[in-house]
């Protein structure tokens, strides 16, 4: 049995490229479950946005028989995955790869690929963007191959606790075309995927998105 990674403590002040997030670390355990139920045992896996690194580098660990890809659009965080990587990371972590999720076409080069993480990245953008990065998903996954999509989202239009109703007034605040994703909306953009909904800690849910055979 695979043990799980515990991610190293990270010093402070950092004396190298890496970054670290507490939400990153908090959301680690939920979402590595959902990945052990429902993510595929060999082949590619490409997350989108990986952010500090943290994530790639634990689920790099908890899922051997997949080759893992990180990607961001970020420069100060590409060298925080590929340091995080050239310290702890096991052979099957790849060195990170730019790529902004919501450039259209990215899965005709990207892709096919037998899973897709994407975590937290769907409010932080606009409508358009994230319309686009949800058309590519479903174009770069391979038949039978699963998208796992992490974060809040509104329910019939509306957000579902108050704190999630002042983030999502704060993003709408700075920038009116950004802001939380209704689930009826993502899941329409994501067909021909088949979706399941997975409640997650903290009133965020997983989408488990699965391509035909």
């Amino acid at each position: 049995m695979t043990r799980d990674f515990s991610l190293p403590v990270l010093p402070d002040p950092t004396p190298d490229a890496r970054l670290s997030a507490p939400a990153t670390r908090r959301n680690l355990d939920p979402i590595r479950a959902i990945l052990r139920a429902h993510a595929p045992q060999s082949g590619r896996a490409l997350e989108l946005a990986a952010g500090t690194g943290e994530h790639a580098l634990a689920f790099a660990h908890a899922f051997p028989g997949l080759e893992w890809q990180p990607t961001d659009i970020d420069a100060g965080r590409l060298a925080s995955i590929a340091t995080w990587g050239a310290l702890f990371g096991p052979d099957t972590l790849r060195a990170p790869l730019p790529l902004d999720a919501a450039t259209p076409g990215w899965s005709d080069t990207h892709g096919p690929v037998e899973m897709i993480l994407l975590v937290n990245l769907l409010h932080l953008i606009s409508d358009d963007d994230a319309a686009t990065a949800l058309t590519e998903i479903t174009r770069a996954l391979s038949p039978g191959g699963t998208a796992f999509l992490y974060g809040p989202f509104l329910r019939d239009g509306q957000p579902t606790s108050d704190g999630d109703a002042r983030f999502h007034t704060s993003l709408r605040a700075q920038d009116p075309t950004t802001g939380y994703k209704d689930l009826a909306w993502v899941q329409h953009r994501l067909r021909p995927l088949s979706v399941r909904v997975a409640e997650m800690p903290a009133n965020n849910l997983m989408l488990i998105s699965r391509a035909a055979l």
